[in-house]
């Protein structure tokens, strides 16, 4: 284990070096992420969502405004984001299933993503 950092919160874009040894160290190709579609930050790191989610409610984020999503940079700007994640299952706000639903917060996600993260592209 190294002294880095294993999980980031982003409220300015990462640095492209930050991205590639978050991604080198949790999997290879993607990094997980949870987005606060209401702060405008992302928690980004970690091995699982619920760990990136945990980050962001400590940083006082409200867990009804977090949706998890897996990012691949080598996917390109159309295929850089999944939106799957344990943490996107919440009958009680509407969505029923691992990946986000609703297609407003799916742009959110988007929008944030290419903001903070990248559009996807050769680390």
């Amino acid at each position: 284990m190294t002294d880095e950092p294993g999980i980031l919160i982003l409220r300015n874009p990462i640095a492209k070096a930050d991205l590639a040894r978050l991604v080198k160290r949790w999997f290879g190709d993607m990094v997980k992420y949870v987005v606060d579609v209401e702060r405008g930050v992302i928690a980004i790191g970690g091995e699982l969502h619920a760990d990136a989610e945990e980050f962001l409610l400590e940083d006082g984020s409200r867990q009804a405004a977090l949706g998890g999503a897996n990012y691949y940079p080598e996917g390109g700007r159309d295929r850089c984001i999944e939106y799957t994640s344990l943490i996107n299952i919440r009958p009680a706000r509407g969505n029923q299933g691992m990946e986000i639903e609703d297609q407003g917060v799916r742009e959110q996600v988007r929008r944030l993503t290419f903001a903070l993260i990248g559009e996807g592209g050769a680390l």
